[in-house]
């Protein structure tokens, strides 16, 4: 079932500025390589923009309306307790995923351990040279899996950039051994059609299943052949990572999915998924496809079923990512306006594009249904020069409330609650000034996720942030504890 959206909500604030137009390194290569980046997540430096536009966000900058350059603000109730620059991995960073006393984050060049056994100074345990966008990751015991969605001349970590169009060209999932933190060893590659953009992972006893997205075919690319209407499924096994293969490409979009433009002008073409998350103690995952948000099944891994499927055709440009709320009565799916490689936080585009929509999920079994009930969308104000985006971002388990952290790139990081679908609000943000105020730049947080009371972001260009909430709504929070978090495979916070 398609069903398209138009409901209104309130309007934003802007002014002046949006009135205008340890340190182990395990090294497998001798030095950084440069990533290439990838369609959905855009790497945008050094874009002029005109000198009307600098002047408007200096303008800002000086009557307080937007951070000064590089400037750190932050609501009342959160605390900055530490920044952890870039070091040998001069990458974009990405994603992180956590284990124990471990933090995994993922850079363009690789990934960086960390002990965050006292949040207040994270140590660097090991830096792994392993280029190849976006490097998304996650970990499963003693196995750590990075997403490759970039052509490489091979799956080795000293690969180099090869063009798509040759057959020998490489992209897909690579898998780590991380028994040992400080030496991670490199066990396993399984090559996957159009690469890995994004990876999700159903842990099992004996296995894990890996559900890749990827997206953006060509002719032109022998391994990356139109239609591509589903995702690869990849099943490891534990004992014997080097067996991983791929066991099906089940299709999501038989009829082919969104067709985009000029169908439907401004949104994106269905070609594959971007992000997916499941919610293992459910059954379920929400995908995030590109121009369709879906709603399936996965009881059966290796065989997801579609149970419904929506489009917003008015206001969503790119479906991006999607979260759980605890009792799976609801999914945030976020819209990537942009790319990720433009500011979108502006008065011009408005309050419903380039935000999150909230749906509720009525009925039960097959017949469960998407039903649309409102747009979130940060509404602090943001200059013309910074790329503002709805990006990732995980749950606050506290019973009874549906609360979340997202990062929004140079929109920083929000806190928000939508325990009303209708009524989402934010109470609490911490961001960064502009990086430059001549220039569109990409930075800002990639990813914003709480874990064990704390809010861990991986900024694009400054590094680990670690802030602290202190608010009686989010406190009770504070109590949960996990030793293993992949948010986009999200944990059952309070038992069954």
């Amino acid at each position: 079932m398609t069903s398209l959206h138009t409901t209104s909500v309130r309007r934003r604030r802007l002014g002046v500025a949006a009135a205008a137009a340890g340190l182990i390194a395990t090294l497998f290569t001798a030095g950084p390589a440069a990533a290439t980046p990838d369609p959905g997540d855009t790497a945008t430096t050094g874009v002029s923009v005109s000198r009307q536009a600098e002047a408007a966000a200096e303008a800002a900058i000086r009557s307080g309306e937007v951070p000064g350059v590089d400037e750190i603000v932050h609501s009342d109730n959160i605390e900055h307790l530490t920044n952890v620059p870039k070091d040998a991995l001069q990458g974009l960073n990405t994603d992180i995923a956590f284990q124990g006393n471990y933090a995994y984050a993922g850079n363009y060049d690789g990934f960086r351990i960390f002990d965050i056994s006292n949040p207040k100074k994270p140590k660097t345990v090991a830096q792994v040279l392993c280029p190849g966008s976006q490097n998304d990751i996650s970990v499963s015991g003693n196995l750590l899996f990075l997403s490759t969605d970039s052509s490489r001349s091979d799956d080795s970590c000293s690969s180099t950039t090869q063009p798509a169009t040759e057959k020998s060209s490489w992209e897909g999932m690579k898998v780590f051994d991380i028994s040992d933190k400080r030496h991670p060893e490199y066990v396993a590659a399984v090559e996957t059609a159009c690469g890995s953009h994004t990876h999700t992972i159903i842990p099992k006893r004996s296995d894990v299943y890996i559900y890749v997205s990827s997206y953006a075919p060509n002719a032109a690319f022998p391994d990356c052949q139109p239609p591509h209407d589903g995702i690869s499924v990849i099943k490891v096994p534990r004992k014997a990572p080097e067996k991983s293969r791929v066991v099906n490409f089940p299709v999501l979009f038989p009829d082919g999915g969104n067709p985009g433009a000029p169908t439907n002008p401004g949104v994106s073409q269905t070609t594959g998924c971007h992000d997916i998350t499941v919610l293992p103690s459910k059954d379920l995952a929400a995908g995030a496809c590109m121009g369709d948000g879906i709603l399936f099944s996965v009881k059966d891994p290796e065989h997801p079923k579609v149970i419904d499927r929506v489009q917003d055709n008015v206001n969503f440009a790119f479906w991006h990512s999607a979260t759980f709320n605890q009792t799976a009565d609801k999914v945030v799916f976020t819209d990537e306006l942009g790319g990720g490689g433009a500011a979108t936080c502006n008065d011009e585009v408005g309050p419903n594009r380039g935000a999150d929509g909230i749906y509720d999920i009525k009925g039960r079994g097959d017949h469960r249904k998407l039903v649309f009930r409102s747009y979130f969308k940060i509404d602090r104000p943001q200059a013309e020069t910074e790329v503002c985006v709805a990006h990732n971002g995980s749950l606050i388990p506290v019973k009874g409330k549906d609360l979340m952290v997202q990062a929004w790139y140079q929109g920083g990081v929000s806190v928000w609650d939508f325990t009303n679908s209708s009524k989402p609000k934010e109470i609490a943000y911490f961001e960064r000034g502009p990086v430059s105020t001549d220039a569109v730049t990409t930075a800002g947080p990639w990813s914003a996720y709480y874990y064990n009371g704390y809010i861990y972001s991986n900024d694009i260009a400054k590094g680990l942030d670690v802030l602290k909430l202190n608010d009686r709504r989010t406190d009770p929070a504070k109590k949960v504890r996990l030793t293993e978090l992949n948010v986009q495979t999200q944990p059952e916070y309070f038992g069954r």
